[in-house]
């Protein structure tokens, strides 16, 4: 660059590389070639379900990846593919691996009997059919054949039922024609709550 074209704009270009040059220089980088590599990654030979996120009503896409041989639960994240979230998750859904991998889940049927001060474990089958017996007993013992205008209504004023944000349609409606036809007219979902 001749000198008799040097201008005050030109030397604040050159003044300002040099100053970021020795200022770089000074911090330590090294700016010479580094060998890298990448490690593999734990989910690489995971299999992958995608699932949705149980907590609330928008009702976010999930990908669960688990070991092949023992089926384990090895990481959960946001599913990209996912119309509703595009692979976000909320602090609830992003720490729902919390969930599945827990040492203090509770895994088991835990029952404590009316006035007992101790829980105690029993086998699913007999749970299972403590609440089919339950539900029977309240159904048959809050059943109204007819109202007060002598129509016959046919349900139960006794029982009922709240849906869950983490079913899909078709999951909602089995429930409600199950639930209508044990005669329920208390229904609600909670994507409407």
């Amino acid at each position: 660059m001749p000198m008799k074209n040097f201008n005050r704009r030109d030397f604040l270009k050159i003044s300002g590389m040099a100053t970021m040059a020795g200022a770089l220089g000074s911090m330590g980088f090294d700016l010479k070639p580094i060998e890298s590599y990448a490690s593999t990654l734990s989910i690489k030979t995971a299999r992958q379900t995608t699932t949705i996120c149980p907590y609330c009503a928008v009702g976010c896409g999930l990908i669960v990846h688990t070991e092949k041989a023992t089926g384990k639960v090895i990481n959960i994240e946001g599913d990209s593919d996912h119309p509703i979230n595009e692979g976000a998750l909320c602090a609830k859904g992003a720490a729902l691996y919390q969930l599945a991998v827990n040492p203090s889940r509770v895994s088991q049927v835990l029952y404590r009997a009316p006035n007992s001060d101790h829980w105690e474990t029993r086998p699913w089958d007999w749970a299972l059919d403590r609440i089919a017996a339950n539900v029977k007993k309240t159904r048959d013992g809050s059943f109204v054949r007819k109202d007060g205008k002598g129509q016959v209504v046919n349900r139960t004023e006794g029982i009922a039922h709240v849906g869950s944000a983490a079913l899909d349609n078709e999951e909602c409606w089995l429930l409600q024609a199950m639930m209508r036809a044990l005669g329920l007219v208390y229904i609600e979902h909670q994507a409407r709550i």
